[in-house]
């Protein structure tokens, strides 16, 4: 059962609220005044908080202030409840963080449904969503426009691109959100001296160009399709609009897209620290890991030296001399262009 406290100065409204809620199977508690609902929001942590706006002592913006500022109740649900219709005191309340805001006079139908919609969003951002294309359209769903980012992406937002096609470059201010619906995609940085440093690797059911989004910035990195690949276009505004809903959906949608910074910042510290052989291993490594779906069947690479000496953060001389290695001592295979990996364990053992 939820619990919702209703923060109401006015005793009539206040029972009223409280027994719509009561009869909707809701546990609720109650506040006359904002300091009490203060304290009785910290001692509870309720699932969602409804707050009149105009109160003596400590108002509801002075509410909603406190409890922002406490980690504990800093994501609870708000809704102001005031008798107030203008836009300003509209716009005010939603940029201090409210939820919602709800006029009196209003309907029991009403209340119960702005009080379902904030709950759904809360479930929504609570669970551990997946970090694909459909965790992201799961917490957009949660938002009042419940459009996915697959009825976006059929909006005609869908560009193929050839092998090795440029997608953004270094420099590039950013309009989209990037899904991959087939194909990979390598982004890298070039030095002064001409030389690529492959920054991150893409496959199938991947988001990339977000960090840029978030910053607000320029593209520090050029993506490029490794094969031919089909990419989803999800607009700037329909990505800032889940960012800029409520802070929670914020932090959620950035802890979804940003699984892979641990796994980069590794791989980044092994090129300017490892061996050749372990910079060429884990490179191997990596390229397994991204895109070996058919579990049941040998990987093999099948991509130029020179984009898997980028990769390893290597010239291409070495790296042919460091696989000429590795198959004489049967961890690969090599035909014509293609590797295959026949000792798996052996060659991770070489970057452990």
């Amino acid at each position: 059962m939820k619990t919702i406290l209703v923060i109401e100065d006015n005793e009539d409204i206040r029972e009223n609220v409280e027994e719509i809620l009561t009869l909707s199977d809701y546990k609720v508690l109650t506040a006359a005044n904002g300091k009490e609902g203060v304290e009785v929001a910290q001692k509870n942590i309720p699932d969602l908080i409804i707050c009149d706006i105009m109160m003596p002592g400590i108002d509801g913006y002075g509410v909603l202030h406190v409890l922002h500022k406490d980690p504990l109740t800093q994501n609870i649900p708000f809704i102001f409840l005031t008798s107030k219709s203008e836009r300003s005191d509209f716009r005010a309340a939603m940029e201090m963080g409210a939820d919602d805001y709800i006029t009196k006079p209003f309907s029991g139908n009403e209340l119960l449904n702005a009080i379902e919609s904030r709950l759904r969003k809360t479930d929504i951002i609570k669970k551990n969503l997946s970090a694909d294309i459909d965790g992201l359209n799961e917490l957009r769903s949660a938002m009042s426009n419940n459009k996915t980012l697959e009825d976006l992406t059929a909006e005609s937002n869908i560009n193929d691109y050839k092998k090795r096609q440029v997608i953004y470059k270094t420099g590039n201010h950013p309009h989209y959100l990037f899904y991959i619906i087939k194909g990979k995609v390598k982004t890298f940085k070039t030095h002064e001296d001409g030389k690529d440093l492959v920054i991150d690797l893409y496959n199938e059911g991947d988001f990339f160009g977000y960090t840029t989004l978030i910053e607000n910035g320029i593209y520090k990195d050029t993506a490029e399709a490794i094969e031919e690949t089909e990419l989803a276009l999800i607009p700037r505004k329909d990505f800032e609009q889940l960012l800029n809903t409520n802070p929670a959906i914020a932090r959620k949608l950035i802890s979804l897209l940003s699984k892979n910074v641990v796994s980069k910042e590794d791989h980044l510290l092994g090129i300017a620290y490892n061996t050749l052989r372990k910079k060429v291993a884990e490179a191997l490594i990596s390229m397994q890991k991204k895109y070996h779906t058919n579990k049941q069947e040998p990987y093999t690479i099948d991509i130029s030296r020179e984009e898997l000496a980028t990769i390893a953060g290597t010239a291409t001389e070495s790296l042919i001399r460091t696989l000429s290695d590795f198959k004489s001592e049967n961890l690969i295979d090599i035909k014509t262009s293609k590797i295959t990996i026949t000792d798996e364990k052996k060659l991770y053992n070489l970057i452990r």
